[in-house]
């Protein structure tokens, strides 16, 4: 699994006025919880999942990519000249997720997904 594409995520400034509009304009309806309010989880969609939420930045747009070792990963692409947006931290269902910057500046989310028993 490792390479693949298997989120992607789009944070506005506003999180009800971004979901509204990729609502609006793809259809599609969203799943929240308790622990993230202003993250909605896209529902009911082919293809690769994602969400849209808010962020006090705002313009935050990423796709990301499996990796096996999400340190190592890291390591490698500052080493390649990317920059560390969010540094390695796990997230509510135990996947782990880094954020960085490629030479260009683009968002690129980095995922190793939590072991299973």
């Amino acid at each position: 699994m490792a390479g693949q594409i298997v989120w992607f995520e789009v944070m506005g400034k506003d999180a009800k006025a971004s979901q509204a509009f990729y609502g609006k304009l793809f259809g599609w309806q969203y799943a929240t919880s308790e622990a993230m309010p202003d993250y909605g989880v896209v529902r009911d969609v082919d293809g690769v999942p994602g969400g849209v939420g808010g962020s006090p930045q705002g313009g935050w747009s990423c796709f990301y990519v499996s990796v096996d070792d999400l340190d190592g990963s890291v390591e490698q692409a500052v080493g390649l000249g990317a920059q560390v947006r969010l540094p390695p931290m796990q997230i509510p269902n135990g996947d782990r997720i880094a954020v960085v910057s490629d030479p260009d500046g683009l968002a690129i989310g980095l995922v190793q997904v939590a072991a299973t028993a």
